[in-house]
């Protein structure tokens, strides 16, 4: 298996969104922090079922996971991302991966039992913008992994609870961030985040 290190560096040539948009979040989720997630899943054989990426963005996780063999559904609302993806996923050579354009509240049948990966947004423009993600997954997957913002892990255990589902892993992940937007009073920022893998309870297909 290609170990976490090389994976990282491959990922490093992923182009970030040309014109990112502050309605959706759109940041650049880092190298190490997909390479990190990515590789435990790869250990815990969650990458040997079907993978979907919620919110893939410019692909990222979707890239990593192909990288990695799996067989790979990225899925963005935003088609200007999605083309991002495609040429990002060209660019490091990965296998080819499935893209559908949609909305994670209105998900086509993608298939059950998967292991879903998402960076979704932390809510700094929308209040709860994470939780369709998390609705998203509680349907379609066995095991998913989610990065939220620092200080979720109640609200991510409450809601997976809930949903007969139960956070069996967390750990931290630190994101440095350039200015993006013109609201951003700083030229970076660290921002501390956390990545929970969730067991739904549900049997793969």
């Amino acid at each position: 298996m290609t170990s976490r290190r090389t994976l990282a560096r491959t990922l490093e040539s992923v182009a970030d969104f040309e014109e990112p948009d502050p309605a959706l979040e759109q940041y650049l989720t880092p190298p190490e922090v997909t390479a990190h997630v990515l590789h435990f899943a790869a250990l815990r054989g969650d990458l040997d079922r079907r993978v979907v990426d919620l919110g893939t963005g410019t692909g990222t996780l979707a890239i990593g996971a192909a990288v990695l063999g799996a067989d790979v559904v990225g899925v963005d609302v935003d088609a200007s991302a999605l083309a991002r993806a495609r040429e990002n996923r060209r660019a490091v050579g990965a296998p080819p991966i499935e893209w559908v354009r949609a909305d994670v509240g209105f998900l086509p049948l993608l298939a059950d039992g998967v292991t879903v990966v998402s960076n979704p947004p932390f809510g700094a423009q929308r209040r709860g913008a994470d939780r369709p993600f998390l609705e998203a997954a509680a349907e379609l997957a066995a095991v998913s992994y989610t990065i939220h913002n620092e200080g979720s892990r109640t609200f991510v255990e409450s809601f997976a609870a809930d949903h007969g589902g139960a956070v069996s892993h967390a750990f931290r992940a630190t994101f440095e961030l350039d200015r993006r937007f013109q609201f951003h009073e700083e030229s970076s920022r660290t921002i501390e985040a956390e990545v929970f893998r969730i067991e739904w309870g549900r049997s793969d297909p």
